[in-house]
């Protein structure tokens, strides 16, 4: 690497530690991507800020790719090159500013991981009377696959956000928008069982938490407490791969889809703030599309 990039990426690493306060992490993978980008340049005889252009990036990036990088980290190595291509340009070392053309690449999207309806069934089955949390962890379970909400809803939920007389439960999703979830007759059975049961005796001595569903010493459950929950059950049951709340929120998705549910009202229930990200579960299912073509296409 020439010395005057070497010079280069220190004052632009020294800017993002005390002008933007970046993590430690942060700057350095800034400072891995940009040093393999700056040997780039050496190699192709840049040696002046103004000598980066479109071309040399791509023949880094394509590099890169010949190396055969995963798609997200070329991502990240875009994100470095147009960041210290804007630092370049703002200290009047680069007249244009070449970071405006550059395009992230975009992501493949991976279908999430899904159960069939009778590897649900033998899950929520696990929680047996031997276990003495078994009332709260088949509720959980169940209110998991019934509601489709998200582990860290699920663990906000306070006694007055549900309401099994109407069936219903009021959840804050991301951005802190609100919305209303159906709870189906299978999750409200046992969210009862466990209300009269097992909750009334965890909460004995702090009868004033609000907590719909709370640990061993009575307290609210947290986030990471509900996953090893999950993944407990689904070793039991014999599931090897990767098995989570989230899981059953995709189960939750794709079950609804497969019984004919308007994708609309999937979004809804989901708390997507765009359809195009509940549209993916309709790529899971690639034998209902086609039943759903050859039933309405007026050429099938």
């Amino acid at each position: 690497m020439a010395l005057v990039w070497k010079e280069w990426l220190a004052r632009f690493l020294g800017y993002l530690d005390s002008e933007c306060g970046l993590s430690p992490n942060t700057l350095e993978a800034y400072r891995r991507d940009l040093r393999e980008f700056a040997t780039t340049l050496t190699r192709r005889n840049v040696l002046v800020p103004d000598g980066i252009t479109p071309t040399v990036i791509q023949a880094h990036l394509m590099a890169l790719t010949d190396r055969g990088l995963a798609l997200a980290s070329i991502a990240r190595h875009v994100v470095s090159i147009k960041v210290f291509a804007r630092f370049l340009h703002l200290s009047d070392a680069m007249k244009e500013d070449v970071a405006g053309l550059l395009e992230t690449p975009r992501k493949w999207q991976t279908l999430p991981g899904t159960l069939h309806a009778h590897q649900v069934e033998k899950l929520l089955e696990m929680p047996t009377a031997s276990d003495p949390f078994c009332l709260r962890d088949r509720a959980i379970l169940e209110f998991l696959y019934a509601t489709g909400l998200r582990v860290s809803e699920l663990a906000g939920l306070s006694l007055t956000d549900v309401n099994l007389d109407v069936g219903y439960v009021r959840c804050l999703g991301k951005g802190r928008r609100e919305r209303i979830v159906p709870v189906g007759r299978e999750a409200i059975a046992a969210t009862r069982a466990y209300l009269a049961g097992s909750r009334a005796a965890l909460v004995a001595h702090r009868p004033v938490e609000t907590a719909l569903f709370v640990s061993r010493s009575g307290k609210r459950m947290d986030r990471t407490a509900i996953w090893r929950l999950v993944l407990r059950y689904a070793r039991l049951a014999g599931f090897r791969g990767k098995v989570s709340p989230h899981t059953l929120r995709h189960c939750f998705a794709t079950h609804l889809l497969q019984g004919g549910a308007d994708l609309r009202v999937v979004q809804e229930m989901l708390g997507h703030a765009d359809v195009a990200t509940t549209q993916i579960y309709t790529h899971v299912d690639a034998t209902r599309l086609t039943s759903v073509h050859r039933r309405c296409h007026p050429r099938q």
